[in-house]
């Protein structure tokens, strides 16, 4: 009898367990598809945000749980605008950025890259947006000393990120790949014949 009641719980957790693999791999399968479709998914962020917004106005509460989320939201923006190998941080090690024109091209390497800096804020809205359902995270506070707070530490914060950018001559951003002029059709040829 004791045997049987240990494989019950067993056979019982083989199931749930199955399923979270089917879920887990499902769910890994649509991040997948998603990660060439950037504005797409930027997008989506943004209805989040905003349906997270329109949330906290309408029930006038949650204002810790919206400034928790500031703040980790900053966190990731430093991660996705800092450089990976840290050049004040780590000695150098070939992974540096370059410092001087004659210095070699190395491409700029997030530490945080776009498609996790995405994923984590979408997780992070979705987690704020249920926890402003319960009651137990509506903390009574005063939010404009909190929105106040989280202003001044965002300037400071991107103040010292933008000066270590122009000391360390890097720009986190690009517009995709430079293009160049190339080969012309032979319609369009502008070659002088002497």
């Amino acid at each position: 009898m004791e045997g049987s009641f240990g494989d019950d719980g067993a056979a019982g957790s083989v199931p749930l367990a199955k399923w979270r693999s089917d879920f887990s791999r499902v769910f890994q399968h649509y991040l997948d598809r998603s990660t060439p479709h950037t504005v797409g998914r930027w997008l989506g962020t943004t209805a989040v945000a905003l349906i997270y917004s329109l949330r906290v106005y309408f029930v006038q509460g949650f204002y810790i749980v919206t400034y928790g989320l500031g703040i980790y939201l900053l966190n990731l923006l430093i991660g996705f605008l800092s450089p990976m190998v840290d050049p004040e941080l780590e000695a150098s090690d070939g992974l540096s950025l370059p410092t001087r024109g004659s210095d070699e091209f190395k491409p700029f390497i997030r530490r945080l890259p776009e498609f996790k800096f995405w994923y984590s804020i979408t997780k992070a809205l979705c987690v704020a947006f249920v926890m402003t359902f319960l009651s137990v995270f509506d903390v009574p506070v005063f939010w404009p000393i909190l929105l106040c707070y989280w202003i001044v530490l965002f300037v400071l914060t991107m103040k010292r990120q933008i000066v270590h950018m122009i000391k360390y001559k890097y720009v986190p951003f690009n517009t995709g790949k430079q293009r160049y002029g190339g080969k012309k059709g032979p319609g369009s040829s502008s070659t002088s014949k002497d």
